[in-house]
């Protein structure tokens, strides 16, 4: 079969490692300089040399719960899959592809990964299944979660997939400062989730990893709408800026505060959490300035918080802040929330409160103890917010960050 010849029915395509690297090759070389509009056609025919069909991109949705179809000529087109236990649910939470049989031959499921971050899945169909098909595909969704990655950056077309229901100016802001949701090495994993995803204006989180030591800020504007957005802005540029030059927890609160009160003057303030965790040692350090204790999950359970002296809000002049320290051990996790999941309250008029935010934690916990921390995340975002009565009156975001300990450095490389 030559490079460019389709599949057909009477004879099998070849999928062999040597023809995965050159189809891979053609395709990363095509892809360079393809204008955003014509990657779902690229995409559905490289699949189509392979021998695959009715090729369907889902792309998540900016509240987490759908899968969404990103429309293109050669894409089948179809209704939105809710992100739970179906086939696309399964492979994007799982991260892992899913097969279901069908009388005409498989339907395949792949999770779409750039990095350790799931953009979506990609569905595609063929007449038989084996290991070779396998490798082939799983490099294939890699390189096409790449392109999607890369080329979001150049239209909107991606982002009106995404989005189910109108954004307000705020959310947009926040949208694009913050990180990838997801990021996971063998060491360390962090997952977060924003509530009310299309209105959000205060709440924010950021991180970084830089060699063993992972930085992370939770941080919660006070006011609502473009006030709040943009003060958030201010706070997460600082923290970013003060994290990039080398200084410690207590020089950065310090830098925050003074951005934060230059900008806005006296009566404005930020809430934070900023922490270090160092992913070989699994030692803890954090600043707290004004936010809720983080929570500690251990075996699956709530330890309780983690506590600790609190200094002023950023933005209130606060003298030079304690450092809290804590020892995890591998597997603990760690929970970063803001005021908006607690203090929302039901139709009684009863306040949320931290205990059945634990109720919550242990629940989710037990239930999804065998998925990753993305799943952790998002089930647990979802579980507050019906908990809630689907009601989210205050910015509501909530981080996860997973201490599985080792040295990157001696890590063996796998293919």
């Amino acid at each position: 079969m030559t490079e460019g010849e389709p599949w057909s029915g009477s004879r099998r395509a070849d999928r062999s490692e040597g023809f995965g690297e050159r189809l891979l090759g053609v395709l990363l070389d095509r892809a360079h300089e393809m204008p955003p509009q014509l990657i779902a056609p690229m995409i559905a025919e490289e699949v189509a040399r392979i021998g695959g069909r009715d090729v369907t991109v889902l792309l998540q949705d900016y509240a987490q719960e759908l899968l969404v179809p990103l429309p293109g000529r050669g894409l089948v087109v179809g209704e939105p899959e809710v992100i739970g236990d179906s086939p696309a649910g399964t492979a994007f939470l799982r991260a892992t592809a899913v097969e279901v049989p069908q009388a005409d031959g498989v339907r395949m499921y792949l999770p779409l990964l750039d990095g350790s971050d799931e953009v979506g899945v990609m569905a595609l169909s063929l007449a038989s299944v084996d290991d070779d098909d396998r490798r082939l595909l799983r490099r294939l969704a890699g390189l096409v979660a790449d392109m999607l990655v890369t080329k979001h950056a150049y239209t909107d077309r991606f982002f009106q997939a995404r989005r189910r229901e109108p954004m307000s100016v705020a959310a947009e802001m926040q949208w694009s400062l913050l990180p990838p949701l997801t990021m996971s090495v063998p060491q360390v994993a962090v997952s977060g989730a924003v509530e009310p995803a299309y209105s959000i204006a205060g709440d924010s989180f950021d991180y970084a990893l830089n060699d063993d030591i992972l930085h992370v800020a939770v941080i919660d504007a006070m006011g609502h709408g473009l006030d709040a957005a943009t003060m958030a802005t201010v706070a997460v540029g600082a923290y970013r800026h003060a994290r990039r030059a080398g200084i410690g927890l207590a020089e950065m609160y310090a830098f925050m505060d003074q951005a934060i009160a230059q900008q806005f003057g006296p009566d404005h303030f930020v809430t934070a959490q900023m922490m270090d965790l160092d992913t070989t040692t699994g030692r803890l350090r954090w600043v707290n300035a004004g936010h809720p204790a983080p929570l500690l999950i251990r075996n699956h359970e709530v330890a309780g918080p983690l506590e600790g002296p609190i200094t002023l809000p950023v933005g209130l002049g606060g003298e030079h802040p304690p450092i809290s320290e804590e020892q995890l051990q591998r597997g603990d996790r760690v929970l970063c929330y803001t005021d908006g999941v607690i203090e929302e309250r039901d139709a009684e008029g009863e306040l949320f409160g931290e205990q059945r935010l634990i109720r919550c934690v242990n629940a989710v916990e037990r239930a999804r103890a065998e998925e990753g921390i993305r799943a952790g995340a998002l089930w647990l975002s979802h579980t507050l917010k019906r908990e809630r009565g689907g009601c989210t009156s205050d910015d509501a975001t909530v981080l996860l960050i997973e201490w599985r300990g080792g040295a990157a450095d001696h890590l063996t490389i796998l293919e």
